[in-house]
């Protein structure tokens, strides 16, 4: 069986990481590289690295935070927000990105997953889903940071893309974005049982009950391959060494914590 992941989220605006509530309010996190480092030194597994602002405002992921990351870091980790062509993938993954996230890139330009597969293989093309519940049943995928409903049904997005080329799916809950009240388990268990890709659950982890419920395979579970966090984490909340313990402990296929690495940080 694949061990499960648990994945640190940096989202970053004005180089600073933040964090909000629903995609506002935002609130200093601390420096983007030094909480990478932090990360992987203490056994995450993978990162991934949002520039949260960079498709509202209409600039480009910052190429050079990208770079000081990933020669700082040890592990995986995605980067993604504002980039809409071949060339910002390429420019990404260059910088030492092992994948880069599409959200309302690929919206505005389904194809672009296409191309991006085709050009550098589906294992680096993330496509992440924001997604509300909407009144009646269903979700809707939202873009543009959370302001705008595309009217997509994110389940049959989620199709759409994996068959385009798309090698993972981050699938964040914009209600219980920040909340800390737990993943939303029928979102992400309805998506991850719909692709044959894996899926990253994000979006309202507030203990560790929360990140074995996302993972959990069972008929209750969020059949998660990875659960992704910020809060807890970037305020001491809870440590990956604790989280990694329990989870074992608990008999879910986490990849047990290695010997610490020496980092350039």
């Amino acid at each position: 069986m694949v061990a499960k992941r648990i994945i640190p989220c940096l989202d970053v605006a004005d180089g600073r990481v933040v964090k909000g509530v629903n995609f506002v309010g935002l609130r200093d996190a601390g420096d983007p590289v030094e909480l990478a480092c932090r990360y992987s030194a203490a056994g995450a597994d993978e990162l991934v690295f949002l520039d949260i602002a960079a498709s509202h405002q209409g600039r480009g992921t910052l190429v050079e935070l990208v770079r000081r990351t990933a020669e700082a870091v040890t592990i995986p980790f995605t980067v993604g927000g504002g980039i809409s062509s071949v060339e910002g993938i390429t420019e990404l993954l260059r910088a030492g990105a092992d994948k880069v996230s599409l959200n309302s890139s690929a919206v505005r330009d389904p194809e672009l997953v296409d191309r991006g597969a085709e050009r550098f293989g589906c294992q680096c093309i993330v496509v992440a889903i924001d997604a509300r519940a909407r009144a009646g049943g269903g979700w809707d995928v939202y873009v543009k940071g959370g302001r705008e409903n595309t009217g997509l049904d994110a389940v049959a997005w989620a199709r759409q893309v994996v068959a385009r080329g798309a090698g993972e799916i981050l699938l964040t809950s914009m209600d219980g974005d920040g909340t800390q009240a737990g993943y939303a388990l029928d979102l992400t268990r309805a998506v991850a049982d719909a692709v044959e890709v894996p899926v990253i659950a994000s979006g309202g982890a507030g203990c560790i009950d929360h990140l074995a419920q996302a993972l959990d395979p069972g008929p209750e579970g969020g059949h998660a391959s990875a659960a992704l966090l910020a809060s807890l984490l970037h305020d001491g909340v809870l440590t990956v060494e604790a989280i990694k313990t329990e989870l074992l402990s608990r008999g879910l296929p986490i990849r047990p914590l290695a010997q610490p690495l020496t980092s350039a940080c």
